[in-house]
């Protein structure tokens, strides 16, 4: 449906897009990832023709944006991370003025349709200056739909919401990928792997790995990580944490009570500084066994998505020298 080709773009002298390339299928929701200045923005400004790339093509089933822009734009919705609401209009008010600026076929029908699929039927009439931001979260998805809409692109829906909008705006997104294409911009990592069916990330302009959540998690999530849960109180946490970064082989520890329970800590070792001939296992066990801790449970660490990102953007940061980057991105 989408394809985007060789694209790349200049703020003055700085590249801040190097031959971006991807496809993304009809009906498919794609996570675009990367870290603050990476180029997400400026990728997505191209793909909603609010910015010419300075090289490359963006097609829409064959038809290139540039030649067509207002009869494309019809078939995209879009949610800027800022969604510019109108306060002093009521939701229904605001719906009806959008379908009507996307030229709507049927602007009566389809706004209460939109507005029941965003459970918004029962603040129809309220100001949007009075909705939480839950709902105006919720708004702002509704006027991506309205018109003729079959691909969105959603930058951070779930900003600034708690957990519990977190979760009623995610399984909104999975309800309509059901029938539209979308592709999701989102810096909670946890809720792509349960939304996407499929990653890019980028780094510094460039693609740097694309593939399901579960791949790139088996992919780049690290090796010799592992999950040592202790028999200790939790008023013991730095000082289990000071003890083991005392270990030159141990290259990162960090607790992990939230996701795995009381006494839990992640470890990864250095291979480079292991001891030869010796097992990490023994070692990251023997330090506890030293200090009188008991050992409840010691296994491999599951692998997730936040991981695989924080290890391939530190590896980029580690193999080239930091390029600067738009400071809207």
């Amino acid at each position: 449906m989408l394809e985007v080709r060789n694209v790349r773009h200049r703020y003055g002298p700085v590249q801040v897009l190097h031959d971006v390339s991807f496809t993304l299928g009809k009906g498919e929701i794609l996570g675009l990832l990367g870290p603050n200045g990476a180029g997400k923005s400026t990728t997505m400004r191209i793909l909603t023709g609010f910015l010419i790339p300075s090289a490359g093509e963006v097609t829409l089933d064959g038809r290139n944006i540039r030649k067509d822009p207002i009869g494309l734009r019809k078939r995209l919705g879009y949610m800027p991370e800022n969604m510019a609401l109108y306060p002093e209009l009521r939701v229904e008010e605001y719906l009806q003025w959008v379908a009507r600026l996307k030229q709507s076929a049927a602007p009566a029908k389809q706004v209460p349709e939109v507005m029941a699929r965003c459970g918004l039927a029962h603040v129809r009439g309220k100001l949007i200056r009075h909705l939480s931001k839950g709902y105006q979260q919720r708004v702002g998805l509704a006027q991506a739909i309205l018109g003729q809409t079959e691909l969105l692109i959603l930058d951070e829906p779930t900003v600034g919401l708690d957990p519990s909008q977190i979760r009623e705006i995610r399984n909104l997104i999975k309800e309509m990928g059901q029938e539209k294409t979308i592709l999701l911009s989102t810096h909670i990592l946890p809720e792509v792997e349960l939304t996407c069916s499929r990653v890019l990330i980028i780094n510094k302009g460039r693609i740097v790995a694309e593939d399901t959540p579960a791949n790139l998690a088996r992919a780049f999530g690290g090796q010799g990580r592992h999950l040592l849960r202790l028999g200790v109180s939790e008023h013991m946490q730095e000082k289990v944490l000071a003890r083991y970064r005392q270990e030159s082989f141990v290259k990162i520890v960090e607790p992990a009570m939230q996701q795995h329970g009381p006494g839990a800590y992640v470890l990864e070792s250095d291979p480079a500084r292991l001891p030869k001939d010796q097992d990490e296992r023994d070692l990251l066990t023997r330090v506890a066994f030293a200090e009188g801790w008991p050992v409840l449970e010691f296994k491999p660490a599951d692998m997730s998505l936040e991981d695989a990102f924080v290890n391939l953007v530190r590896t980029e940061a580690e193999a080239t020298e930091p390029v600067r980057e738009e400071a809207a991105a």
